[in-house]
């Protein structure tokens, strides 16, 4: 296992990659999306799989996303997204809109090593008037049934945290699929986590289910509490109080900016 420093993970990303990131009750990388902001890791193509809040946020309203690839940006019970959505007003960032089943069956194609993968759904809506590179074909099985077709979609790498890894490098993730799906899609995959076994977690059949096998996972760092503000399944719950500060800091330049002063310098104790 690759168990490293946060600083030493983070560093593995760089400027301009193609980061796929999970949705919020999934297990968010926050402590290490302070550290990227930390190091001014900048144009990136962020992906989020499928969704997210305050991590895609934070990123953009520090100037670091260069491309956004997602379904929603949103804070949930906090309200909107302040920064994605005045970026999304001025142009600053690209923004390209998909759904939920497109971003994760073009993570499938990618890690089922083919080129392309059909959905439904999609035909008669706006985002596919807005999206070239997804395509209408025939059903080559069947008359009159038109079917969409979306690119596979392979990042650079995919970050999230988890509450375990063991030191041979296997992670616990349970049920949350979409993790295995970024990880078996992703050229790296960086984990943050809670702590490290000293047992292997997939020794016991009844919890090998939920493991992601070291072979997928490139590198680990522990992260205390590394999801926080966001709740981590199965370990913390999010903490609505400062999602919601956040939520009413950022809605100006200058709050957003006080605001993650002082969350990267926690985070930087931590």
């Amino acid at each position: 296992m690759a168990l490293t420093s946060l600083d030493d993970l983070v560093a593995a990303i760089p400027p301009g990659a193609m980061l796929a990131v999970p949705t919020d009750y999934s297990g968010v990388a926050m402590a290490a999306t302070a550290a990227l902001v930390r190091r001014g890791t900048d144009n990136l193509h962020l992906i989020c799989v499928p969704a997210s809040g305050m991590q895609a946020d934070i990123l953009v309203g520090d100037g670091l996303v260069a491309t956004l690839e997602t379904s929603a940006v949103t804070l949930g019970e906090a309200g909107g997204a302040p920064r994605f959505q005045a970026a999304a007003r001025d142009a600053s960032i690209r923004l390209i809109e998909a759904t939920c089943p497109a971003i994760h069956a073009a993570l499938l194609a990618a890690q089922k090593g083919v080129p392309f993968m059909p959905i439904r759904g999609i035909i008669g809506s706006d985002v596919l008037a807005h999206r070239a590179d997804w395509k209408v074909i025939d059903n080559p099985f069947a008359a009159d049934d038109p079917i969409v077709i979306v690119p596979a979609l392979s990042p650079d790498i995919a970050l999230f945290h988890a509450p375990e890894a063991d030191r041979f490098g296997n992670v616990r993730i349970g049920r949350r699929r979409e993790l295995a799906t970024m990880a078996y899609a992703a050229k790296t995959t960086l984990v943050t986590v809670e702590r490290i076994s000293d047992t292997s977690l997939l020794a016991d059949e009844r919890d090998a289910a939920g493991v992601l096998p070291a072979l997928y996972v490139s590198q680990i760092a522990i992260a205390r509490r590394g999801a926080w503000p966001l709740g981590l399944w199965g370990e913390y719950p999010a903490d609505g109080a400062e999602i919601a500060r956040y939520a009413q800091m950022a809605r100006t330049p200058e709050g957003f900016r006080a605001y993650m002063d002082a969350f990267v310098q926690r985070a930087r104790a931590a």
